[in-house]
């Protein structure tokens, strides 16, 4: 399945990119190196993918007290909501990684639990990297609020450890990132129901991309019952003085805060001169992306409603206590968990088949054999230049450049990202110099060579001509129908 940021590919080798080291921040560090280490396992990429799932109701299950019917709720609209489906139609199963380890993460901080149950429940935040410790950041500070600093220290030694393997190299490649202020406005929060920006985000949306809406979740009625129902679990666990109720609440809060601030005019300018001052600010510029701590908020909120005892009753031979148990329980409002499927139904199977397998093209994965088989050093240059393709075998459905993943050797490719008809400046110094030499205009096989390059892969996708007139003296070793493939003179 590829959609935008979700690239799984055939083969993957190991590369200096999944650990860092070829400049830009290291948004899929350690992700990427998980992803190729599962890779010889059939159908990896769903049984990650359903590790998010199982991992996250398992969580939400144990977090939850009370019987079925207060679980069954949590659990149903902790996976069966907007933010989730947006963020997997944007391809970002390693920040859902970390969205399905918040549970876990906060039971061990209420419960202080030792610093190896600690690490454990941070484990798929730590896999899923920077965004998903972010987000799992807001739930440690929650928790330790509502115990009032209680193993505050335990935390503060478990959390760095484990965000390591991407804190390194962005440490590392400081000096080298750039991180374009203008995507700040670009990756703001939109409304995406009719109640506006807040309106959104309280319904766990809001998110910046359109095509990632999920269908039918704009309509009036639904979106504003979606509303309604999340902020009547808040509500319940406004009134709840339990410490889980008062951690959920305060991390939630603080996820909906950071959501927010790239709303306003003022937020926003607020956020541009952060990421002037220091790029790793960048983080903040999706501000949606912090409501995952609210969606955990939802869930434990309806819980509560679903819980609801019924009315105590003395026992009586024809009444058994046992039974008074199961209906104090909230037997009866059992169909509370039914509520957020049958509001957005549309999730269903692959959210209305935009999540679809494909197969890679045959001269796709010939060209990564022959590539990765040359013994002569050099780069590989991805045409065209854009981070993100359409092909038509894959639906026409947008992804981003594969090639950085099915290559062995050095990619580089345009990170500098584009919405809405704006393109936001490259933050890898190679593709900043790259962009220039494309720009220059002229023949490029030899500037290409001179630069150190050794292959030219391009997509096609009806813009080929203007790339393929350019490289002139290039061997061409494979043409196929979606792939063209150019070979440099450079001797490594």
């Amino acid at each position: 399945m590829l959609s935008y940021d979700m690239v799984f590919v055939p083969d993957p080798p190991a590369t200096a990119a999944m650990f860092g080291r070829t400049g830009g921040f290291p948004r899929q560090v350690p992700s990427d190196a998980f992803a190729a280490a599962l890779s010889f396992l059939p159908h990896s990429q769903q049984l990650i993918l359903l590790s998010v799932f199982v991992l996250a109701a398992w969580g939400v299950g144990r977090l939850v007290p009370g019987g079925l019917p207060a679980k069954l709720a949590a659990v149903v609209v902790y996976l069966w909501n907007p933010y989730l489906a947006e963020r997997l139609l944007l391809g970002h199963w390693a920040l859902l990684l970390g969205y399905a380890g918040l549970p876990w993460v906060l039971d061990a901080v209420l419960r202080r639990r030792r610093a190896s149950v600690l690490a454990a429940s941070l484990l798929p935040a730590a896999v899923g990297g920077f965004a998903a410790m972010n987000v799992t950041a807001l739930v440690l500070a929650g928790g330790l609020a509502a115990v009032r600093g209680r193993g505050a220290l335990r935390v503060l030694l478990v959390f760095p450890a484990m965000a390591l393997p991407w804190l390194v190299p962005a440490l590392l490649n400081a000096s080298d990132t750039r991180t374009d202020p203008g995507g700040v406005d670009l990756f703001a929060a939109r409304a995406d129901t009719p109640f506006g920006t807040l309106g959104s985000l309280l319904s766990l949306g809001g998110i910046w991309n359109a095509e990632t809406v999920p269908p039918g979740y704009t309509a009036p009625l639904p979106a504003f019952l979606r509303l309604l129902l999340c902020l009547a679990a808040l509500a319940a666990l406004a009134l709840h003085r339990s410490p889980a109720a008062r951690a959920a609440l305060y991390s939630g809060t603080a996820g909906l805060a950071l959501a927010c601030l790239g709303a306003t005019a003022p937020g926003r300018a607020l956020l541009r001169s952060l990421v002037e001052f220091w790029p790793g600010f960048g983080a903040l510029r999706d501000g949606q992306l912090y409501l995952a701590p609210l969606a955990l908020a939802v869930a434990l909120g309806l819980s509560l409603l679903a819980a609801r005892p019924a009315p105590r009753e003395d026992p009586s031979p024809s009444r058994p206590r046992e039974e008074l148990r199961r209906r104090r329980d909230g037997w009866g409002l059992t169909w509370v968990a039914a509520v957020p499927v049958l509001l957005l139904p549309t999730l269903a199977w692959g959210i209305s088949a935009r999540l679809q397998a494909v197969d890679y093209p045959a001269e796709w994965r010939a060209a990564q054999r022959l590539i990765n088989a040359d013994p002569v050093g050099g780069d590989l240059l991805s045409l065209p230049w854009g981070a993100y393709r359409r092909p038509e075998w894959n639906g026409g459905r947008a992804v981003l450049d594969p090639w950085p993943r099915l290559a062995a050797r050095r990619v580089v490719w345009d990170d500098g990202l584009r919405v809405g008809g704006r393109s936001l400046a490259q933050e890898d110094p190679w593709a900043a110099d790259t962009d220039a030499l494309l720009r220059a205009g002229g023949e490029l096989a030899p500037k290409l060579a001179a630069s150190g390059f050794r292959y030219v892969v391009i997509s096609r996708d009806h813009s080929e001509q203007a790339w393929t007139s350019r490289l002139h003296g290039a061997e061409r070793v494979i043409e196929g129908p979606t792939l063209i493939v150019y070979r440099l003179g450079h001797s490594g």
